[in-house]
């Protein structure tokens, strides 16, 4: 790794585990429930316990009542589901989308890992692109950290659908998930609702504030990075910027519908702002 990027990695590091013990300990930990009750001990039974509890081979053996003692299975899996495609790679308030998404994912993980959890990422664009099995430990998370500052990816598109059904077949054990994406797509709504239906799914859309409400710059080139495409758009024109503006109002009415519809919990995070306040609310929504 070279000092250019071990700087870029510490820096993430720094901000994100700050964030994660600072502001996101006590709501992470209510937030992401357990899957359950899993068996701790057996003790010797008492006036008032259960009789459905009783462990009769134990009873048996010792010639006395014993009951089973469970407690709340703390550990989860968490998986982070990071989109790559060529429209991340674009932001005009201080940072991209993709390092927004950097910033985001790194202070969920660390997270996880004060909580004992593991962590893993799938990496996707229009195809799978890269896929780190879940594991615990602060060098798991630098690897990570890495790998979303320095991939780069082999395509450009974007498939959401196809990463959401890799995901599925590739995960049995349910975790909690977090997609992270601006969801400029379609055709993903059988593969959100499955995934939905097996994991706890929490949605977080990346946005460009320019991209929700077109400035007036006059005449200025565009370039579509999944297209590759390049067009003048005349953002002078009052009628061009409010159909750009429609657009977007569009795409957020049908994403946020969606979600809802499925019971998926959603925030959207905006480059070069504070995205401490809508994950906060976000988790205290959920405890």
């Amino acid at each position: 790794m070279n000092d250019e990027i071990l700087k870029k990695v510490r820096k993430i590091e720094i901000k994100a585990r700050g964030l994660s013990q600072q502001m996101f300990s006590g709501e992470y930990h209510s937030a992401f429930k357990g899957r359950g009750m899993v068996f701790s001990e057996v003790r010797e039974y008492q006036y008032g316990d259960d009789v459905r509890d009783i462990d009769w081979n134990v009873t048996a053996r010792l010639a006395h009542p014993y009951v089973k003692v469970f407690e709340e299975e703390r550990e989860l899996t968490v998986m982070l589901l990071v989109d790559v495609s060529g429209s991340n790679r674009f932001g005009t308030n201080a940072q991209f989308k993709e390092e927004l998404a950097a910033e985001v994912a790194a202070t969920l993980a660390f997270s996880a890992i004060a909580n004992n959890d593991k962590v893993g990422m799938m990496l996707f664009s229009d195809r799978i692109e890269k896929f780190i099995a879940p594991k615990k430990g602060r060098s798991h998370i630098l690897r990570i950290i890495r790998e979303l500052i320095t991939y780069k990816p082999t395509s450009n598109g974007t498939n959401i659908s196809e990463g959401l059904t890799y995901y599925a077949n590739a995960v049995k054990k349910r975790c909690t998930t977090f997609l992270l994406s601006d969801f400029y797509d379609s055709g993903y709504i059988d593969a959100l609702k499955h995934v939905a239906g097996r994991h706890d799914l929490v949605a977080l859309q990346l946005v460009d504030r320019c991209e929700q409400h077109m400035p007036n710059l006059g005449l200025v080139k565009y370039y579509d990075p999944e297209t590759q495409h390049t067009v003048w758009i005349d953002s002078g024109s009052a009628d061009v910027r409010r159909a750009v503006d429609d657009r977007f109002a569009m795409h957020q009415s049908h994403l946020d519908d969606t979600m809802k519809r499925y019971g998926i919990d959603k925030a959207t995070l905006y480059t070069g702002e504070d995205y401490v306040k809508p994950l906060k609310a976000l988790f205290t929504r959920r405890s």
